[in-house]
């Protein structure tokens, strides 16, 4: 694998785990609101990631070694479709004719270590970034 290579797997990474802060951060955002414009309460969502080689064109694709590199993709964002939780609560604006109030089925706890996962990732995909930076100045340095 050359060093370019590296590089775009790793900035994928940090794309895709950016996309999902950006998710998680909209959940957390919302963790309490019962009217969208869609109509009921903020439908919970989640990103998935997809591996797909690392070909930048023909002649890579055939490379056998090069086609076990994979980067990663965001294929879909998925919005939850299960049951909200119902709250008690009459003299709510949004509460419904029986004085029930409908909000989004998202878990604090879940989505902070949700967060700390994405931020981890990230991190690690940087960290593999400045790495073969680092590999290509000292390459350069050779050359002198």
């Amino acid at each position: 694998m050359d060093v370019m290579s590296s590089m775009r797997v790793s900035s994928s990474g940090m794309s895709a785990n950016r996309l999902r802060m950006n998710t998680i951060s909209s959940n957390i955002a919302n963790i309490n609101t019962t009217r969208t414009p869609e109509g009921g309460p903020y439908r919970r969502k989640d990103v998935v990631f997809e591996a797909i080689p690392d070909a930048k064109n023909f002649g890579e694709v055939l490379n056998k070694e090069q086609s076990k590199i994979a980067r990663v993709q965001v294929t879909d964002v998925h919005v939850d479709r299960g049951a909200p939780i119902a709250k008690y609560e009459p003299h709510h604006p949004d509460a419904d004719e029986n004085g029930y109030v409908y909000y989004p089925n998202i878990n604090l706890m879940e989505e902070m270590a949700n967060m700390i996962q994405a931020t981890r990732a990230y991190e690690a995909n940087a960290t593999a970034m400045k790495a073969a930076k680092g590999m290509a100045a000292t390459a350069l340095e050779i050359g002198r």
